[in-house]
């Protein structure tokens, strides 16, 4: 008879222990969103001083996002198969790592591999801390806890930028890679004493995909870089776009095939037989559009449509994220305490909605008053929704799939937000051309300096407003601030998808039971259909045993008669 065994059960943790343990994975999150923020500001600063080109300049900003996008689906699925503190402490370290040595960079090359290590390691944080929420708190207390993760998300994505902007002028750009090591040091010792998490429970040998992991990483890879350099590093019907469109499409479509047949596919593709799962992913990509969007154009609307300063642009953004930040913490107390959540999904798609049409109707004039209000409805309709889309994904999907079911829905929503705001930028780039062009009919230069901007504006460079001769630079400014509104425009139908796919997902109620006594649950339940079988197949024998040691034999054979406790008794 084989031996069975219930795993131990998990000791109940204080409400102390588990703010602590949230709070050493809230930091971890804080620092993987920041890192990704705080340089944008000073990205022209470091490519200056390090002598780059404006090549290395994009490869800066897709080497790490390039590494992030592939390594997400990777860590969430690694996540269900071994140890998750220890993935946590490595994606940790790595990150520490590769920011460490960015900052000491001594040229873009450098930078350039280096932000690929940092890459793999915000991956990581990305996916495993919301995992790692999941395994400690029940989807129905989670909702507070994700709307402090969602808070924070919204203080890194959107107050970057502004700390940035502040350090590069204060102490140098190397500051801005510096600046999130002390967090990653406090999250590593906070998590080492106080995270514990359960360990998968398998009864057969971990077995990677990686040959799925390759096909992922080259069909993603070259998918982000066509997408991004296509129509500025080369043509869009150039032998090269061409190359990189087969390449990316032959090897997603082999991994999709691939992931039918593996063991341990890194995107299970059962997961979309699950209709919450699928409808979240679609209303993710949809929604992580617009915030994509607003991270990147609201930074060049303030400071080439107005005029301001980074610093003075990241102070402007301020109504963004007290409203992103406000809807996510005030929304995930409300969904904790009455556990009902698809009303204020449903409110906070529409908020999205209203907010990028109102985003586009920008002009380079619109009081700014109206502005902050157009930024908050956007920011609290983001924040209504984009953590409550991970929070019921994971409570609608087997315990034993929730990393790669977690991990997945940031996977395509951080694709399909770069390939989103790529294309935005693109619009962004030939409507500006065109008001510009425009604006400047009969205008004829007078001044020195007219002449050098008007030269300057042809070399399609990014101007500097703020040293452009008036004339000159009302004209700019306007061209910006519609040529930014356009850009949005393409955020409205898609928010408009993400309303619809909410719609349309079960009003599943929350559970009161964390991912970890879930797994216990079905540990038990296969403890005790492997006695119930081991019964069966000993009543058919004869001979009997009864538990306790006292024995009968009679001459027909053994049966065992099992004693076991009911699994409900004391519960």
């Amino acid at each position: 008879m084989s031996n069975t065994s219930l795993p131990a059960p998990e000791a109940t943790r204080s409400a102390r222990e588990v703010f602590t343990a949230i709070s050493g994975l809230v930091v971890g999150m804080f620092v993987a969103v920041l890192s990704g923020t705080v340089v944008s500001t000073s990205m022209p600063v470091i490519i200056a001083d390090l002598g780059g080109t404006q090549s290395q300049y994009t490869w800066v900003i897709t080497a790490s996002l390039l590494a992030t996008a592939v390594s997400t689906p990777i860590w969430g699925k690694l996540a269900d198969l071994v140890d998750r503190k220890i993935l946590v402490q490595i994606s940790l370290i790595l990150f520490t790592a590769g920011t460490v040595i960015a900052g000491f960079s001594t040229d873009t090359n450098m930078l350039i591999a280096v932000r690929v290590i940092q890459g793999v390691g915000v991956g990581g944080l990305m996916s495993l801390v919301m995992i790692a929420v999941a395994l400690i708190i029940s989807p129905r207390e989670r909702g507070k806890y994700m709307g402090v993760v969602g808070g924070i998300m919204a203080l890194g994505t959107i107050g970057g930028p502004l700390l940035g902007g502040l350090l590069t002028d204060v102490w140098g750009w190397r500051s801005n890679f510096f600046v999130g090591v002390p967090f990653a040091l406090v999250a590593l010792v906070l998590l080492q004493f106080t995270l514990h998490l359960p360990k998968p429970q398998r009864d057969t040998k971990v077995s990677i995909d990686y040959f799925g992991i390759v096909l992922l990483a080259v069909g993603v890879s070259t998918l982000l870089i066509w997408v991004s350099m296509g129509g500025n590093q080369f043509d869009w019907d150039s032998g090269t776009s061409i190359a990189l469109a087969v390449i990316a499409g032959v090897a997603i479509a082999a991994f999709i095939a691939v992931e039918f047949f593996v063991k341990e596919p890194i995107v299970p593709m059962s997961l979309f037989r699950n209709r919450t799962f699928t409808l979240s992913v679609i209303a993710s990509i949809a929604i992580g559009v617009s915030m994509f969007a607003t991270s990147v154009f609201l930074a060049q609307y303030f400071q080439l449509a107005r005029g301001a300063t980074p610093t003075e642009s990241g102070l402007m953004t301020i109504p963004m994220i007290i409203g992103q930040m406000g809807a996510s913490i005030i929304i995930g107390q409300l969904v904790s305490r009455f556990g009902k959540w698809k009303g204020w999904m449903l409110t906070g798609s529409a908020l999205a909605t209203v907010g990028v049409s109102l985003m586009a109707t920008l002009r380079y004039d619109t009081p700014f008053t109206l502005v902050a209000v157009y930024m908050f409805v956007l920011g609290a309709g983001l924040g209504m929704v984009m953590q409550n889309l991970t929070l019921i994904v994971q409570n609608d999907t087997d315990p034993k799939q929730l990393g790669a079911a977690s991990s997945n829905v940031n996977f395509f929503r951080t694709i399909a937000g770069t390939i989103g705001v790529t294309i935005m930028g693109s619009l962004l780039s030939s409507s500006v051309a065109t008001y510009v062009k425009d604006g400047l009919k009969g205008f004829a230069p007078t001044t020195p300096e007219e002449v050098d901007a008007l030269q300057h504006l042809g070399s399609g460079d990014v101007p500097k407003v703020g040293e452009l001769p008036e004339t000159v630079r009302s004209i700019v400014e306007s061209a910006y601030g519609h040529g930014i509104a356009d850009a949005f425009i393409l955020a409205i139908p898609l928010a408009v998808i993400a309303i619809i796919a909410i719609a349309f997902i079960k009003n599943k109620p929350l559970s009161t039971k964390n991912a970890a006594e879930q797994l216990r649950e079905q540990a038990e339940d296969s403890v005790i259909e492997v006695s119930e079988a081991e019964v069966g197949a000993s009543l058919s024998t004869g001979t009997i045993r009864v538990a306790g040691g006292e024995t009968s034999s009679p001459t027909t054979g053994s049966v065992t008669v099992l004693e076991r406790e009911d699994r409900e008794q004391g519960r």
